[in-house]
């Protein structure tokens, strides 16, 4: 079904409405006047083929996408979007339903369709479109693009929990699962399975001891687990779907939250909490998907990572990671949206981004990387960094101007001999001899620190401060925190917030021609 746009009277009429609204309503009259072209004939296309609208009064796709957009620029919930779109006439002028008493979609319509939207990659499409809005102006040069990445948190939308509740809160997964699939009450689950630790309002209320007390919390540890394992018993041997989603699904989440925070005492009599914290820690039973992570040494994150890479101040692409993936995670797609747009001829990153290899692969392509290099620390000896690494001769030549050759290993090994006699052994290492250790992309990293020692280096670097700002206009739309659970959920919000971003840019640009 396609989005079809007022003409003749109907238009006018719109057209006056638009001039009646305040300044403050300015971007709505741009999505109006800009609806068109954003969703011309190939894109709607696009969107009537991913997506079959059902319901009395069907509603075009396209219209739906606008919708979205502006629950993104409002804030709007599900239910507020299709309040707004009856009673709003700032909403009715863009969605082309002006005077109408009710909104042209339900809630339900708004959540297939975003479905429908990540499993076609839509948002990014719908993102695409914005930039091309922006070519448009001709503000710009697109042939050769300057990139810019970077990241910021994502407070993740499920709840933080500890151990004990975690544990809690994934049998109680197990058992809303098998209920829907049993087609049963939750309680009669809870009494054929013989559980007693569900008639609380939490797990730490059901087993309601002295938490202050070791033996207590130990006893208490192994009733919980004991429950644990009767449970998922009772599931595989007595439900006939055991082994099909959901129950598989919940089983296997209990399972993961048990593995990773439970060891076997080393003193005996069961098990304990372990004391270290696992790899890839599930954090959240409400969404596995987040983790804990840094975005620096005193900044940590409970959910999300969200990427973005721009130019021209217009977002090309964006990503939504788990907090504990590391930063370069994404930089590969990151650089395929950008591609689409033109060819990459400068990138600005992060240094949390030169691990992938793609920022390698830029290099032989002939784009120009702009970056800070890593740091080495010796704690108050001499680093990698006081050592001059002459790649083209094979050596490398130390503070004190002894040498060593580049072996095939990728190592460069002083002698003995130099280190023993040398009056700056002080200052360089404790050990008999010292090694330096070339990196793959050395040639790369050289050239970045001598960028970054002059002025003219350091002042182009700072120009990717544009990236961060623009991120701070992502947040002020998206806000810090998550609206749904998991990360592909997630990306689609960013993308379209992306897009949110891209078209206030736009309409400055037109504005200032």
């Amino acid at each position: 079904m396609r989005w079809e746009f007022p003409v003749g009277g109907a238009r006018a009429e719109a057209a006056r409405v638009a001039q009646k609204l305040r300044r403050r309503s300015r971007f709505y009259v741009f999505l109006f006047e800009v609806r068109e072209e954003l969703f011309d004939d190939d894109f709607q296309e696009e969107l009537m083929r991913a997506y079959e609208p059902r319901g009395q009064r069907p509603c075009p796709p396209a219209l739906m996408a606008m919708a979205m957009l502006l629950q993104r620029y409002t804030g709007a919930s599900d239910a507020d979007a299709v309040e707004e779109a009856s009673t709003s006439r700032r909403w009715q002028l863009v969605l082309g339903n002006l005077g109408a008493e009710d909104a042209p979609f339900g809630q339900g319509s708004l959540v297939r369709f975003r479905e429908r939207m990540i499993e076609h990659d839509l948002d990014k499409k719908l993102l695409d479109r914005t930039v091309e809005l922006a070519k448009r102006t001709k503000k710009f040069g697109w042939k050769k693009l300057k990139v810019m990445f970077d990241s910021s948190p994502l407070e993740g939308a499920g709840r933080v929990e500890d151990t004990w509740n975690l544990i809690g809160r994934a049998m109680g997964k197990v058992v809303d699962a098998v209920a829907e699939a049993l087609g049963v009450e939750r309680d009669q689950v809870i009494e054929a399975a013989g559980l007693t630790i569900f008639d609380a309002p939490s797990v730490k209320a059901a087993l309601d001891i002295d938490w202050s007390d070791e033996d207590e919390r130990h006893d208490a540890l192994q009733r919980l687990l004991s429950e644990a394992d009767v449970l998922a018993a009772w599931v595989r041997e007595e439900v006939s779907g055991a082994a099909q989603p959901p129950v598989s699904t919940a089983l296997k989440l209990l399972d993961s939250v048990i593995e990773q925070d439970i060891e076997p005492d080393p003193d005996g009599g069961g098990h304990r909490i372990r004391d270290a914290v696992a790899q890839d820690r599930l954090i959240s039973v409400g969404d596995p998907e987040m983790r804990h992570g840094r975005k620096s040494r005193s900044k940590t994150i409970r959910g999300f990572k969200r990427h973005a890479i721009i130019a021209n101040r217009i977002f090309l692409g964006t990503a939504v990671e788990p907090a504990n993936r590391r930063e370069h995670v994404p930089t590969g797609r990151l650089l395929d949206d950008a591609r689409r747009h033109g060819v990459i001829k400068d990138a600005y990153f992060d240094r949390g981004y030169l691990p992938a290899p793609e920022v390698a692969a830029l290099l032989t392509e002939g784009a120009q990387i702009h970056s800070r290099s890593w740091h080495s620390s010796n704690r108050g000896y001499f680093v990698k960094e006081d050592f001059h690494i002459d790649l083209d001769a094979g050596r490398v030549v130390c503070p004190a101007g002894a040498t060593a050759p580049i072996a095939p290993s990728g190592a460069a090994y002083f002698t003995t001999k130099d280190c023993a006699r040398c009056r700056m052994k002080p200052s360089c290492t404790p050990a008999a001899r010292r090694s330096v250790r070339i990196h793959p992309q050395e040639e790369m990293l050289i050239g970045l620190r001598e960028s970054l020692s002059t002025r003219t280096g350091r002042e182009n670097y700072r120009s990717r401060v544009e990236v961060e700002h623009r991120l701070a206009r992502v947040n002020a739309i998206q806000g810090p925190k998550a609206r749904y659970k998991g990360a592909p959920k997630n990306e689609m919000d960013l993308n379209r917030t992306a897009a949110v971003a891209n078209l206030q840019e736009v309409d400055r640009l037109r504005r200032a021609a």
